[in-house]
């Protein structure tokens, strides 16, 4: 696994999940749209590793950024709104 590869991959799930913690933010708890944020986001993910022929060891640094992305994005967004 080259360095460099995972680095991309894992700062490409941090940004996409970045927005979506924004948008699920405004979204009501356990609604369509509040599940769709935390899950549309893993697709791609996927997708580039599988086409990268990244092997499973990269998933725990892609959803530990994931959920980081998640977790930064709706403080910016609870920041964002409330002023």
């Amino acid at each position: 696994m080259e360095p460099l590869t995972l680095f991309f991959i894992s700062s490409g799930a941090f940004l996409l999940n970045f927005p979506f913690g924004i948008i699920r933010i405004k979204t009501r708890k356990f609604s369509l749209v509040w599940f769709l944020c935390i899950h549309l986001p893993v697709i791609p993910i996927i997708f580039i590793r599988k086409l990268t022929g990244l092997n499973y060891t990269v998933i725990p640094y892609t959803i530990g950024l994931s959920i980081l992305g998640q977790f930064l994005g709706a403080k910016t967004g609870r920041w964002w709104f409330s002023s």
